[in-house]
Order: C-alpha cells, then structure tokens, then sequence
C-alpha cells in the first residue's frame, strides 16, 4: 500500500487460508506473514543495484541518480540526476544499464515481473558534469524488456510481443529482426546478441540474422564477458557455466545457494559470489573458495588482490582477497612449471585442498614442498616415488602400519636396505629371512637361524636352514621335535654318516625295520649365491620432474612440455665418456686408458645404447480383392537413403568416409591423395573411426536399438546434407605424441616407432576447419617422419657388428647421419653425445670437435657441457681425422629410407607421397618402410583433411 497515494502496490491472496500476524527483519529487505497453514517471506524491493563496467569505470544507479566510481582512485561522483519512477509499479528500481563509451550514453532498463509495464531509457550523459550540482537529464522512455547496444549508434529492444527491434540513437526504429522465440537478450559484442530462453542460451548474428550456435543452460539471469571477449559466464539461479566465444560449453559449476553476481580477473579466472560466500572457478571447472561474506554483495571487477564490489545499499566497496590458491592452480593448468615453483618457495600454500588438488592432478611432489604434517608427507612421498622423504617421515612417526607400507614401496623399487630395516622395525622375521636370500645374505641368514631358536619359532629355524643350506642344524631342528625318521633320512641321504648311525640306533629300540633311503634321492640343497648384492639393485634412470626444468620450451608445446632433460640407461655408457686431461680416453671401470684397437664394446640391448525363369517368394502370392477396382496389392515407397550413403557423397575427405562406413571409397581416396597400397596397417583406425560416428539408443523391448548418427553441421544439415560429427581431433594425436616422447627419452626405440607410426597413420582421418589446424597437421606429420626415421635408423644400427674398423666406421656414419634428423632439442642433445663419443674414439677430431660445438649451441647440463668443452680441447689440440667416412656435414643431404645412406643435395631422388621420406632412385614403386602403406614415388594429389584445400 502507498501510504501517499492511497493505491495499492502488490497482493497475495490464499484462498483457503487467512492472514493473522506481520513482522519485518530488524536489518533486512524483508518481511513475513503468518497464515493459518504457515507463513511466507517477502522482500520489498529489489535489493541488486543496476551497474556496468567500462575499463577501469564503474557507472550504477543510486536513488535519483547515475553515478561514475573511478577503480583506480576511488572517486564517487554523480554523474547526472535521472528521471524519478513516478508510479507505484516502478518501485523497484531499474533492472540493469548497459554503456555506450563511443555515444557515452546508456540504457537503463526496468525488467518487472508484468512484461506490460517493462520500460528502458536512453540517456545521453553531459560531457561537462558538476559534482556537487548534477545536471538532470530527460531521457528517451519507451515500452521494452530488454534493450542492449548492437553497435556504437544502435541498439536492439525486445518488445512485450518477444519481436527483436534495431532502433537508433533517437530511439527511431530502424528494422526488425526475426529471432528464435526468446524472453531476454544480452550483449554478445559488435552486431551479435545472446538470446535466452528458459531452457538455452543462443548467439544470434543481427546482421545476417542467423543463428550461430546455441548451448543448453536453462534459466540464465545474467551474462558476464571477459574484458577480451573470449569468454563468456552464464549464471542461472544455481548453475554457473562457461562457455568460449563460439557459445561452446567448457564448464559447469552447480551450487546450492543462489549465485548473485560474477566478474573476471586479467588472468581470465571467474570470481563469482553467492550468499555468503566469493568463490572462484577456472575454465577447466576447477573452483573454490576465496572467503565468505557476511552479507551478499554484488562484484563489479576484479584487480589483483582487490575486489569492488557493491553491496545492498549500493555504496561501492573494495574487498581485499587471497589469490594465491587459484592462481596457483592457474599456473599448473597453463603449465607455468617456474610460476608454480616461485610460489611453493614464497606462497603459503596450506590446507587439505591444495594437497588433494596436487595429488589428484598428479603432483604430489610439489607438495612435498610445504606440507609439514608428517603423515602427509609419508602418503605423498610414497605417491610420487621418494622414498627418502617416506623414510624421514616413518621415522618421525616409528608407526607399523607407515613401516609395512614403506616396505612394500621400497621393495618394488628395489631398495632392498630399506626393505630390511622396514622389516625389522615390524619383526617380519620370514619376509625378512626371503629377502636375506634373494640378496645371497648368507651371514644374516645363520643369525636369522639363531634369532628363530631363541623366538622357539621352529619353523622358522628350519626354514632358514634350509636357505642356508645347514643339513647338520636341519637333522638337529628334526630330532629335537621327535621327527627322528625323518632326520634319519636327511642325514643319510646327505651323507652324514656318524649322525645317521646314531639315528639308527635309536631308532631300532622302537622300530622293526629302519625308514629306506631312496636310490635316486637328490640332496635338498639351495644353489650358492654367486655374489652377494650389497647394494640396491639398479634402476632405470627416470626423467627428472617437469618442476627441476623451467623455461625449456619447443614446438607443439603441450605436447612437450613432458619431455626430461635425463637420459634413460638406454643410452648406454657411448653417452658417457672420460677423459684425461691429455684427451686419452678412460675406463669407467678399471680407470685404464683405452684406445680404439681392442675395444670390447658393450652389445647394444634395447633402446638407447647408443648404440558382392525368375522365381519369386511364396509370400508374395496375392489374393483378390473384393470390390476394388485397383490392382489388388500395396506398393510401398521406395527406401530414401541411408545417412552413412549421404556423408560419403557429401565429402571427398577420407575421413568422412571412413566414419560413413564407406570403407572401399576412403581406400580409393587414401590411394589417389597419398598413394596408399597397403590397408592393414589402417583397420584398427578405420574400425575406431566408424564406431565413433554412431550412437545407440534403447529401443521398446523386443524391438531393435535404433541408430543415431550426430552431424557436425546439424544446423544446416537437412536430410541430405549433413556430415559427420568429427570423431578424431587434433588434440588426441597431440596427446598421443607426448607417450611417444616419453617413450623416446625413455630409450624403448620399437615402441616410440609404434607410437609415432600410429599418430602418423591417424592423421589422414582428420576433419579440421581452419588454415592453422591444417599447418599443425602437417607439422605434426612432420615430426613423426623424423622420429620413425631416425630411431629406425638407430634401431638397425645397434644391430650391426662392431668387430672391424670397418664396422665401426660404419657405426659412426649412422650415428652421424641421425644428428641431422629434426627432432626435439632435447632428442638431439642424446644423438650428438652418442656421435662425439664415437668419433673421438675412431680418432676423427675434427668431425668430433663440430659434434661438440653443436652439442653446446643446445645448451645441455652443466655436467655434459663440463665434459664436451673437455672433448672440444682434446679434439682441437689435434684437428685431423685419422679415417675417411661417407658424411659431409657441410654439403645438406636428405637420408634414404631404405639405405639409411645420405642423398646430397642436387641427387636424383624419390619421396613417399604420404611421409614425404626420401628415397634414392631404385625404391621407386616399392613401400615406404617410415609409413608402412605408400608407394615410393607415385604422383599424388597430397594430403586432404579439411574442405578449404577443395576451394
């Protein structure tokens, strides 16, 4: 009730019930009614303000005017006094403002419940503003739910009917535009609007009035854009979600309270607010908390550490905020190895949720930096593989439960010395008694012997005695529980005469006949350990943490970013070379010089060792039909064509025709485009791909599922002219790649040649849409024609005999031919270690001392740049080479595919038209060996994976 106007504002009725008490909240916007069946809670008024933000500027509606607060130096200043709601129905204030910096003018818009009323206004703001005495401004009032800028002198306004009006700045209409049906519209950038209805969210293009792409997210209240435009975030009444510029869905957030507002940070994360709480999320759907609230307040923008904000009495404030755990998360998403390192050293990073995030990413030994509580430790330690962190910590804790799982951990590692004292702390005497055994112990085995009589473990005596190999204590252990037959026959059999005929006699007191040695009897004996392992038993050596190497960045970085500056034991000790400071060359083992003559090089083992009368059916038999005139039966119409038929003859990419089923037209496709003879290698592609391009759903029972087929160009499709939903991206081959790094680095050559093979193979089925997917393909094609070669290459060479000089003239070509590869700097460092070594062995200096100098230019550890300037001063004390091989480093040569031979440049030479790996003139018209599936040297079209290379 208006108390001024005697009218009535707003009513709620019961029908079946009667109103009998009131009371308002003593601080709050609200009020409850008590009826006879309960009570409800009102709110008076609209309590969220209506605000924009433009830059560093923030411009809301405070009672009577439009204010302008400056983030930078906190000036509040109203800017021009605005237009008061004259009747009762706009008492609620506006419902948002949106701002046109080019016109400098806003719209302010009320958005009640009745669409009738629902009104905007165009304000033009004074250039010229008085602070103390704003100048008030008429607006331009019109009927409309939403109105929202579309360019710098037009806006569109959705009528009360749901019509899309472009009107201009002297708020004249200029057109209508047809949209789907939609109850709001949001600012989408220049010419585009997002228009939502209850159940979607859809990016509309006014211009050429058509519907770009559509997302479902149902009951969206407010849109918040990035400053960059490159993100968007919808925020219902509980979901949150994000979605990039193309409106495709990246995350969903889903809270229990009401989300009030949002805004982005500079580093693109999402803060955003409920009741009682400022939360945070990235774009990947990770989220937190950021603080609480004691009462909801409404974020206009986010500068570093600060948060403005406006609450309930829209006084604006600023709110001072940790951003330390999400910018922490940020930088091990993005991939910031040195960010996330500075922060572990400087940030205090605590709490379970940092540590629960760490471990489920996969990085517990980032948390091994700060975490205190030693349980903690002991877990993520055990995680992550260090077990001397896990021992300190068990120590610390001296718990059995910690000490049974150290155990456990350490003996899968291999480290038989914790082991044992894991065992012992835990008095394990049989795991502990094995592990004696394994390790040839023989010493602590006969303590373990003595330590089990005096437990009186008799099982455990006689256990021991049997790994040791003691007959005369086993014969003991048996007379000593009554077992006398039995040690009768162990000391007979084993030969302990004296022993045996003292059993005897024993034994005839109460027995007729003495138990019979058998003939054939073979003596219980465990075979003598050959050497007693004092230390732990080897380990390959691992790559070191993406966290001991930052900054070191390549190509195709994501799918890099794995790669270790470590060299696998693959590589074998050619990697490894010493030298005297006279350049001779020195045994690891002996500490003996060593020359080439006589050198007894270590067998090259897997890896890096450096080395298709008519007589019809009976049911088609017809009977006559009464009184018809017609021809007696039913033609039913022919079948239209099945959605596989119309995806092959929609596209001429191999791909598609593949996902289509069409497995006949894709190999005429593959072998037109990249002269494909050989299939086999491609089924287990081609079976994935079809599989992937259909969907099943559950028909009624006793009927048949029915199949689906998704279209990536659904919108336009129709019912010929649709194309497959793309079942294989580019971002899987890149994933892909980085298993075959690894396994490169890791020094197992065949199965890094697998891998590659298998991305190479997959890249003939991809459908991408743009000229940059289209070159990183190619790229990425690229890259695996170098590794298949070149680890080929290397795969054959350790192979080879290393007996003669001329086989070790041989090996050195090969090692030399494999530096010129284009592979990972990383890759690189490990070929030309293995080519320096070898030919400063084979006495060419002068080649070895270029190795060198390239191996520098990288930039590798300072211990092997220590030791190459070693080689690099031996080798230019003396820069000759003593033999003459087929490598000039000078002259640029490709590497035959199949000779492993070079081909200089000006050669007459053949490539695959699939890989592009070259080969010499007779290969022609035979198979590619890098791919597998091409015929050297056919002329082809090239590779075809998007329809821009048909226009």
């Amino acid at each position: 009730w208006d108390m001024a106007k005697r009218t009535a504002i707003y009513s709620h009725r019961r029908e079946t019930d009667r109103f009998w008490a009131v009371a308002s909240h003593p601080t709050l916007n609200m009020f409850a009614a008590g009826h006879d069946g309960g009570m409800l809670v009102f709110k008076l008024e609209r309590e969220r303000p209506a605000y924009c933000i433009h830059a560093n500027t923030l411009f809301y509606v405070k009672d009577r005017y439009l204010r302008r607060y400056e983030l930078g130096t906190s000036k509040d200043l109203p800017v021009m006094a605005i237009r008061r709601n004259g009747s009762s129905q706009y008492r609620s204030g506006p419902h948002s403002l949106t701002y046109n910096p080019a016109e400098n003018s806003v719209l302010i818009c009320s958005n009640t419940n009745n669409v009738e009323t629902a009104y905007y206004e165009l304000y033009t703001i004074p250039r010229d503003v008085d602070p103390s005495n704003p100048e008030y401004v008429e607006g331009k009032r019109s009927p409309g739910t939403t109105a929202v800028w579309v360019a710098r002198n037009k806006f569109a306004v959705l009528d009360k009917s749901g019509q899309l009006i472009i009107k201009n700045l002297r708020n004249e209409v200029s057109k209508k535009v047809h949209t789907p049906p939609c109850d709001s519209v949001f600012f989408a950038g220049t010419g585009q609007l997002l228009l939502k209805d209850n159940d979607s969210v859809t990016l509309f293009d006014v211009q050429q009035q058509r519907v770009i792409k559509s997302v479902r997210i149902s009951k969206v209240k407010y849109v918040v854009w990035s400053p960059d435009m490159s993100h968007v975030a919808l925020l219902g009444r509980l979901t949150l979600a994000i979605c990039n510029r193309k409106l495709e869905c990246l995350c969903t957030v889903t809270e229990n309270v009401r989300l009030k507002s949002a805004a982005w940070d500079e580093n693109k994360v999402l803060l955003y607010t409920t009741s009682n709480h400022i939360k945070y999320t990235l774009t990947n759907g990770d989220n937190g908390i950021i603080r609480t609230l004691d009462l909801p307040v409404y974020l206009t923008a986010v500068k570093g550490g600060n948060v403005y904000c406006l609450d309930r009495e829209c006084k604006t404030r600023v709110l001072n905020v940790d951003t330390t755990e999400y910018r922490f998360k940020l930088a091990l998403v993005e991939r910031k190895y040195d960010e996330v390192l500075h922060m572990v050293r400087t940030a205090k990073l605590v709490g379970q949720s940092v540590i629960a995030y760490l471990q489920k990413k996969g990085y517990p030994e980032v948390a091994l930096h700060f975490v205190q509580d030693q349980r903690t430790r002991f877990s993520l330690a055990l995680e992550c593989g260090n077990i001397d962190i896990a021992l300190e910590a068990a120590k610390i804790l001296d718990d059995k439960s910690c000490w049974e799982l150290l155990g456990e951990a350490a003996l899968a590692l291999g480290n038989h010395q914790i082991v044992e004292m894991a065992y012992q702390r835990t008095q394990n005497f049989d795991r502990l008694s094995f592990l004696y055994l394994i390790t040839g112990n023989i010493e602590k085995l006969k303590k373990m012997i003595k330590i089990a009589e005096v437990r009186k473990d008799i099982s455990s005596q006689y256990h021991n005695a049997l790994f040791v190999g003691d007959v005369q204590e086993r014969v003991k252990i048996l007379k000593s529980t009554g077992h006398e037959s039995l040690a009768y026959l162990t000391a007979a059999t084993h030969g302990l005469s004296e022993e045996a005929e003292s059993l005897a006699e024993s034994l005839n007191t109460h027995l007729d006949k003495l138990p019979e040695v058998h003939p054939q009897a073979k003596l219980l004996m465990p075979p003598p350990p050959i050497m007693q392992t004092e230390e732990n038993w080897p380990l390959l050596t691992v790559a070191k943490s993406v966290f001991d190497r930052v900054g070191k960045d390549t190509s195709l970085a994501a799918a890099t970013a794995l790669l270790e500056d470590g060299d696998g034991e693959g590589w074998g000790d050619e990697a490894e070379l010493d030298i005297d400071e006279t350049g001779d060359i020195i045994s690891r083992n002996t500490g003996d010089l060593m020359g080439l003559e006589g050198e007894d090089e270590e067998e090259g083992g897997e890896g890096w060792d450096v080395d298709d009368d008519l007589v019809l059916p009976p049911d088609l038999d017809l009977e006559p039909v009464i009184g018809g005139e017609g021809d007696g039966y039913y033609v039913p119409p022919p079948k239209g064509p099945s959605q596989s038929d119309v995806w092959s003859k929609n596209s001429q990419l191999p791909g598609d025709h593949v996902v289509a089923g069409s497995f006949d037209t894709a190999m005429i496709l593959l072998h037109d485009q990249l002269g494909v003879i050989r299939f086999e290698p491609f089924k287990s592609h081609f079976l994935t791909a079809y599989t992937q391009g259909r969907v099943l759903v559950q028909g009624i029972p006793l009927l048949p599922s029915i199949f689906g087929y998704p279209h990536r160009n659904w919108r336009e499709a129709g019912a010929r002219g649709g194309l497959p939903a793309v079942s294989l991206k580019l971002t899987e081959l890149v994933n892909k790649l980085q298993a075959a790094y690894q396994a490169t680095t890791g020094g197992k050559f065949q199965s890094a040649v697998d891998k590659f093979r298998s991305v190479l193979l997959s890249i003939p089925l991809l459908v991408v849409d743009t000229k940059a997917q289209i070159t990183e393909a190619q790229q990425l094609l690229s890259i695996c024609r170098e590794y298949i070669l070149g680890l080929s290459m290397e795969i054959v060479r350790k192979d080879l005999p290393k007996n003669t000089l001329e086989d070790q003239i041989v090996l050195c070509e090969m090692a030399a031919y494999f530096t010129h590869c284009e592979i990972q700097p990383i890759h690189s460092i490990l070929t030309l270690r293995t080519a320096l070594n070898l030919f400063y062995r084979l006495k060419n200096f002068k080649t070895a001392s270029s190795f060198a100098r390239r191996l520098l230019e990288l930039g590798p550890r300072p211990d092997v740049a220590t030791q190459t300037r070693k080689i690099l001063q031996a080798c230019d004390k003396n820069p000759t080479d003593t033999h003459k091989l087929q490598y000039d480093e000078h002259n640029p040569f490709s590497i035959c595919g199949g000779s492993y031979k070079p081909i200089y440049r000006g050669k007459a030479l053949e490539k695959c038209p699939f890989c592009q790996t070259c080969y010499m003139p007779e290969y022609k018209g035979s198979v590619c060996k890098v791919c597998q599936v091409a015929e050297v040297g056919k002329d082809c079209f090239g590779l075809r994976i998007s329809t821009l290379q048909f226009r």
